[in-house]
């Protein structure tokens, strides 16, 4: 197989959330144990970083690897989904791993795969694991798939766990409670393994507590360290200063991350960094310092506030849950624009009434889907949205809504794109005419 016909065959043969949704969610880590033998257990040669979350694992485990990099580490990555190029799932500072061990590594494991049937995340779990193997990293930084207990993921043994928050989302896997949701995604806590906790709810601080204490795993609870005392965003850059609980210590950081909810994720990030210094590893605040200006240049994030054009403004973002767009919705208030355009789509597992129910009235909708089976179609979401006083039309294509909100906005005007990573995936700037 060429890498073209590699992705097709993994695509297409393996159970995949993004494209069922649930269908795809194996309820026990047997398959990813099973995999990882036939692979010689690659999980066990490389050091590793945990992390869970409702929201903000993604930028976080990034900038977790940027300040790894940046302290000459060779760090692996593992991220889910991607947005343009399965790689981007599988990186070592920050490159994406080679077309071709992908093919070897599936064309290796074919025959096992098509007796075991896995599923294409369990598959590329392990393929990422493998990876970071062969090319002998110093540390891998791993985020989850979809809770953390029962996540494909979880097989690791690694120098540090990392919970970011407890919001609402894939209730009808992991629980309609937050207790619940937080059970599961406590689940990473291993026997005698530090884990910082970075935003803590009354309805989860002792689901956290109780687990730490079972596995008895130091317990680090990030928001009772440090706080923000103030941001400012310019120039696509955030400035936040950040104080420490008790004392009158203050640092100020700059991130080449602009969205305001970062303000949330650098504070689990500056406790996670100092635990793994804590440990040995050179994750001083200098080397935060040096690392957080550079973070998505070092890793190559995409898709969290990220502007991709000017006159217009176009902005792409991942949110598609409550919580992400509660953030979302702060950040456009302190936006600058004249008219605001939203392009939005949504999958249908979402709990898309209380998403609808947040978004500001004074905006003109384009309503669209991915081309993915989860999707809710664009005439059924704009339908949904007209009950909120959501004013807008439907379009069957993502780029078709795209283009249509520019030919509508004016230089001064925001469009922006969100409520599903996979409607901000096919947004492609590089097809519209302005």
């Amino acid at each position: 197989m060429n890498y073209k016909e590699t992705l097709d065959y993994l695509f297409s043969a393996l159970p995949m959330f993004t494209r069922i949704g649930s269908a795809a969610y194996k309820k026990d880590i047997t398959n990813t144990i099973r995999l990882c033998e036939a692979m010689g257990n690659p999980h066990q040669k490389f050091k590793s970083i945990h992390i869970a979350g409702t929201n903000g694992k993604g930028s976080s485990s990034h900038m977790l690897a940027a300040i790894l990099q940046t302290a000459g580490y060779k760090t692996g990555l593992h991220t889910s989904p991607h947005l343009h190029d399965f790689r981007e799932r599988i990186k070592v500072n920050g490159k994406l791993c080679d077309e071709q061990f992908v093919i070897d590594f599936t064309e290796r494991l074919q025959p096992f795969m098509e007796e075991i049937q896995p599923s294409f995340f369990e598959v590329t779990v392990v393929m990422a694991f493998e990876y970071f193997a062969q090319q002998e990293v110093d540390i891998a930084v791993i985020e989850t798939g979809l809770g953390g207990r029962l996540d494909s993921t979880n097989i690791l043994l690694p120098e540090l766990c990392v919970i970011t928050n407890i919001g609402y989302d894939h209730m009808n896997m992991l629980g309609n409670t937050l207790e619940k949701i937080a059970t599961e995604k406590a689940g990473i806590i291993k026997q005698g393994v530090p884990v910082v906790i970075g935003e803590v709810l009354p309805e989860t601080r002792k689901v956290f507590e109780d687990t730490a204490t079972q596995k008895n795993a130091p317990i680090f609870f990030a928001q009772e360290k440090r706080y923000v005392a103030d941001f400012t965003t310019a120039h696509h850059q955030l400035k936040v200063a950040v104080a420490t609980h008790g004392s009158d210590e203050r640092n100020n950081y700059q991130l080449d991350l602009p969205g305001i909810y970062q303000t949330r994720n650098i504070i689990t990030v500056l406790e996670a960094a100092q635990q793994l210094q804590l440990q040995g590893w050179n994750t001083t605040t200098a080397i935060v310092h040096k690392a957080l200006p550079h973070a998505k240049h070092l890793t190559g994030l995409h898709g969290r506030w990220e502007q991709v054009h000017q006159h217009p403004s176009v902005i792409i973002d991942v949110a598609h849950n409550e919580d992400g767009i509660k953030q979302l919705i702060r950040q456009l208030e302190l936006a600058t624009y004249q008219d605001l355009h939203i392009v939005i789509g949504m999958v249908k597992d979402k709990e898309i009434d209380a998403v609808l129910a947040l978004l500001p009235h004074n905006a003109t909708y384009y309503f669209t889907n991915a081309q993915i089976p989860r999707a809710l179609d664009a005439d059924s979401l704009q339908q949904r949205g007209a009950v909120y006083h959501l004013k807008g039309n439907s379009f069957p294509q993502v780029n078709e809504a795209l283009q249509t909100a520019i030919n509508h906005a004016h230089k001064e005007d925001l469009v922006l794109i969100c409520g599903s990573v996979f409607v901000a995936a096919e947004a492609d700037i590089t097809r519209i005419q302005f």
